[in-house]
């Protein structure tokens, strides 16, 4: 048995190299230099060694998606109370944005093709952190769409001012372009005022639904009745509107 845990910690750590091998010329030389052999090199072991890790070199490429995403979980801040939760929301969208500046080829990596290393833990585990800033938002009143929605946004919102920034030439890389598309995200997400300050069932919709899992007074069957009635209001005012 000691013999078998001995050979998984050798592959973790053999498999760990690789990744941060690949992550390293990755953001030194592109992705057109992260090739099996490149890779090899750098780690110190044969290239079989990639294939039996990790199957082919999009398996491996996978990989180092997953370990962009950890790297920006471990930067990411969840302030479980702001004072205000707008300005919460701004500061994590401003970090996503310097996140993918500052490493452009793991982020273009990332992001720059549909679900790739979305089934990993650290993605979920950052994605939780962003729900929790929208729900926070539907509780005071102050989003103005809803939840999914809203997720839907900022993310779409950060990726593309990144993106767009990465493709830009450096004489027309304008600061101004990503205060503009925060402040155009921050807008389409959320209230002035607390909504429930304000004349109709919407914003007061949200934030009784945002809150409503927190409550006892229901029974389960209860709160799912009046969650549909109030997804119902919701919908029915922003169709409206």
């Amino acid at each position: 048995m000691e013999g078998v845990d001995r050979d998984v910690a050798v592959r973790d750590v053999s498999r760990q190299r690789v990744i941060e091998a690949a992550a390293d010329l990755l953001a030194r030389e592109g992705r057109d230099a992260v090739t099996t052999r490149a890779v090899a090199a750098a780690a110190g072991v044969q290239p079989p060694v990639i294939y039996r890790l990790f199957g082919d070199k999009d398996g491996l490429l996978e990989a180092v998606t997953e370990h962009g995403y950890a790297t920006f979980l471990a930067v990411k801040h969840a302030d479980t109370r702001p004072r205000d939760p707008v300005a919460d929301l701004r500061a994590g969208w401003d970090l996503s944005v310097e996140f993918g500046l500052v490493n452009p080829e793991l982020y273009a990596l990332m992001y720059g093709e549909p679900r790739r290393g979305t089934n990993s833990a650290a993605f979920h585990a950052g994605m939780r952190i962003l729900l929790h800033r929208i729900h926070r938002l539907a509780a005071s009143g102050l989003l103005r769409v809803n939840e999914e929605l809203a997720a839907s946004l900022i993310h779409a919102t950060a990726r593309g001012a990144v993106l767009t920034w990465l493709s830009l030439p450096d004489d027309r890389r304008d600061p101004a372009l990503l205060t503009a598309m925060r402040e155009a995200m921050v807008s389409a997400v959320t209230l002035d005022k607390p909504a429930v300050r304000e004349p109709g069932p919407a914003g007061a919709a949200r934030a009784l639904r945002a809150a409503l899992p927190e409550q006892t007074a229901l029974s389960s069957g209860e709160q799912h009745l009046l969650g549909e009635w109030l997804d119902r209001l919701t919908a029915d005012t922003d169709a409206r509107d």
